[in-house]
């Protein structure tokens, strides 16, 4: 792989493209295959959620289409970048410019502001946050008054707005959601739900959210299923009902 320089990526007819994806593993003498042969495309602004049952892939999935991981085949382009072409360093910087992260466990800096920890993927980029957009980020996900307090004096949910602010930072290409509402209760769940889906439909943001939950991934405008390592299909704005009904028929 060779080393590129990172620029805004161009529009692109989607945000994220995966082409032909395989992931296989070492088990012995034998590879195993976490991933095979997945190719799929999301547009630009879509609410997409990932599903399917235990061992399906979908962690796999996430770190490679983040780019946390490499495959063993196949493309992953975000926007029209391919960055299976790029050397880890150059990796690196592109996630910190155009990947927007949300975790089930937050993943703040203790030590660091509400606003420090907004600003975070911005500093480590060697960029100055923009003061009105952060103001306009802290706003919209009901953090106002509250960035300089540190994160052990957070709720959870609370905890978890400043990581959604902090995954839109830097206007990314795609926001990747591993289970954001795992570690909370249904009511705080719901209510950090409507905000990071919120927060994606105003300002435009490509969302990919992977949860085993059918109550949170009916909020998406599009379910996507893996199973066994490849794509099972999906379904367009579905009921909490028909994905769990989609979920038993493949876990047979």
């Amino acid at each position: 792989m060779t080393s590129t320089t990172i620029a805004s990526p161009p529009q692109a007819d989607s945000a994220v493209r995966l082409v032909h994806l395989t992931k296989t593993y070492p088990n012995g003498p034998e590879q195993v295959a976490a991933l095979q042969g997945v190719s799929l495309a999301i547009r630009p602004g879509a609410f997409t959620a990932i599903m399917g049952p235990s061992g399906a892939g979908k962690s796999t999935f996430l770190n490679l289409a983040a780019g946390l991981d490499t495959p063993t085949h196949g493309q992953v382009f975000i926007g029209d970048i391919d960055i299976t072409e790029l050397s880890s360093d150059a990796v690196t910087r592109f996630r910190r410019r155009h990947v927007g992260f949300v975790f089930q466990s937050y993943n703040l800096i203790g030590h660091l502001t509400v606003g420090e920890n907004i600003q975070l993927p911005m500093l480590l980029d060697g960029r100055r946050p923009d003061e009105q957009w952060q103001q306009e980020l802290v706003e919209s996900v009901g953090l106002t008054g509250m960035t300089e307090r540190l994160p052990g004096e957070l709720s959870g949910g609370q905890a978890q707005r400043v990581a959604i602010a902090r995954a839109l930072i830097t206007r990314p290409t795609v926001v990747f959601a591993d289970e954001p509402t795992g570690a909370l209760d249904r009511r705080t769940g719901d209510q950090v739900l409507d905000v990071l889906r919120g927060a994606a439909k105003r300002f435009t943001q490509t969302l990919v959210l992977v949860t085993h939950d059918p109550h949170v991934a009916a909020t998406a405008d599009e379910v996507l299923f893996l199973a066994d390592g490849r794509l099972a299909g999906g379904l367009v704005a579905p009921t909490p009902s028909q994905i769990a009904t989609r979920l038993v028929e493949l876990g047979r």
